[in-house]
């Protein structure tokens, strides 16, 4: 799969997904590439268009020590129960070193999984994972 095709995938998915929980489950999303030579930021949506990329590192620091213990397979997720603020809450592994981080920049994971309506919602999450685990981001 190619860039353009991963966002046009991802897009519709999370808005599923708010339709479904009748409010954002996730307000930013970024596209990242990992490589231990260089990262990329390949895409991104939400608040802090100005200033995410200055906070990233630290952003992400909870749900890469969830990372480190789980060591995804492409398609896989792994959700931080904890993470507040603008920390990053849920990852979907897209491709061999590209992954999708989401957030929501109010609620943490804990309160968002306190509406019942988080049941219904996480479904197009778990099937936008299958559509990179069948056909991951090169």
């Amino acid at each position: 799969m190619n860039l353009d095709t991963a966002r046009s995938a991802i897009i519709p998915a999370l808005g599923r997904m708010n339709a479904l929980y009748h409010q954002p489950v996730f307000d930013e999303w970024v596209m990242v590439k990992l490589a231990t030579e260089q990262g990329a930021i390949l895409a991104y949506s939400g608040p802090r268009a100005e200033n995410y990329q200055r906070a990233f590192k630290d952003d992400v620091g909870p749900l890469r020590a969830e990372l480190e213990q789980q060591h995804l397979s492409v398609g896989d997720f792994a959700f931080v129960r904890d993470a507040t603020g603008t920390r990053f809450d849920a990852c979907i592994r897209l491709g061999p070193v590209a992954y999708l981080f989401c957030n929501h920049t109010a609620k943490s994971m804990a309160e968002i999984r306190q509406d019942p309506r988080w049941l219904e919602a996480q479904k197009p999450f778990a099937s936008l994972s299958e559509v990179f685990r069948n056909d991951p981001l090169v």
